[in-house]
């Protein structure tokens, strides 16, 4: 159970290759990556929070999800920073004794994530800067959980 939240690019394969690393009580590994998304001319996205309350509000979702779905191992790993197009922004994994429950895990995570973790993004194009807000979809995502 891990979370992190940092400026350094990450390793999806070595990320996933150590995930649950020699685990036999697994039979499921769920994982998800978000990536910086142009939707025509962003230069850049910024990130913000809260250093120790991003972490501690993640940590308590995570053990909302471990909890509910029996989860054996989970990681979530979100960046902050000027991220480029095309850029991973974040990566959850879920593992449980059976795959549905690893990917309920995973979405409610990637849910929780998108609508409500302590982030602040704001987009930067040619004609200025403009944060992001927040949209009613991701909201009624996160609310059928």
């Amino acid at each position: 159970m891990t979370v992190r939240v940092q400026t350094d690019p990450f390793d999806l394969g070595a990320e996933l290759a150590g995930f649950a690393a020699g685990r036999t009580d697994i039979g499921a590994q769920v994982s998800f990556t978000g990536l910086v998304r142009d939707d025509g001319g962003l230069r850049h996205m910024e990130i913000e929070h809260y250093p120790g309350m991003t972490e501690k509000a993640i940590a308590g979702i995570e053990d909302q999800a471990i909890a509910r779905w029996d989860l054996k191992a989970s990681l979530v790993i979100h960046r902050h920073g000027v991220l480029a197009p095309g850029e991973q922004i974040m990566m959850v994994a879920t593992a449980a004794g059976h795959r549905v429950a690893a990917f309920e895990a995973a979405e409610f995570l990637m849910d929780y994530l998108k609508s409500r973790a302590p982030f602040w993004k704001r987009e930067v194009t040619a004609d200025g800067a403009e944060w992001v807000a927040a949209k009613d979809e991701d909201e009624t995502a996160l609310n059928r959980w």
